[in-house]
């Protein structure tokens, strides 16, 4: 099965602390200005029973679950992302951006968690379906992306995770977007929020101009 690319469909990437939030908003205000429908996602989440998915992922409360279930959790999330808000936006031509997608797997439960990447490709297939047709990742060394986030007060199961772990995180990232340059763009994300944000935008207005 090979997957779709959607040319509307826009993925922000990176590790914890990147800025992915501050981005996301600076990128649907320029959508937003441009006349076009907008919508506005994250993952693990975006439909009520993602959510819920993300809830128990996350919450530090719950039973940690194994890498294998983690893996199958945040898939299912996705599917359930993918069918009921992404694919309903994308027909209808609207513009629709994503806090993480597929990528965060071959990432975190792959690269970092050791998973079988000729699997979550199987995965990302047969259960996903679709690809973005550009993806913004924020680059930021690991120990300045660690103290943004733990900055914030609580922090989740995920964010609990060693240095090393982000590291690999990191390394899985800038790996997939050596593999697809044509797709990634990466953003020295260690600078002040607003030159991110305006790196970003800029990447967004070129490829609008591209795909209009």
């Amino acid at each position: 099965m090979t997957l779709r690319s959607y040319p509307r469909f826009i993925t922000l990437e990176g590790g914890e602390g990147a800025g992915k939030s501050t981005v996301l908003a600076a990128l649907r205000d320029t959508l937003s200005a441009s006349g076009s429908e907008v919508v506005s996602t994250r993952e693990p989440g975006g439909t009520p029973l993602a959510e819920q998915i993300r809830s128990l992922l996350l919450d530090t409360h719950h039973e940690p679950p194994t890498a294998q279930a983690e893996l199958l959790l945040v898939f299912a999330a996705r599917a359930q992302h993918v069918r009921e808000t992404l694919v309903p936006a994308l027909e209808r031509g609207a513009w629709v951006i994503s806090d993480r997608f597929t990528d965060a797997s071959y990432a975190y439960q792959g690269a970092a968690r050791g998973g079988d990447l000729a699997f979550i490709a199987e995965l990302e297939r047969h259960v996903v379906g679709i690809a973005p047709g550009m993806t913004l990742l924020l680059d930021v060394p690991v120990a300045v992306g660690l103290q943004r986030a733990r900055g914030r007060g609580a922090i989740d199961r995920i964010e609990a995770e060693h240095e090393d772990f982000f590291e690999r995180v990191r390394g899985g990232y800038l790996a997939r977007a050596k593999a697809e340059p044509e797709r990634f763009r990466v953003i020295d994300a260690s600078q002040a929020a607003d030159a991110v944000a305006a790196q970003a935008v800029a990447h967004l207005r070129q490829w609008m101009g591209a795909n209009a």
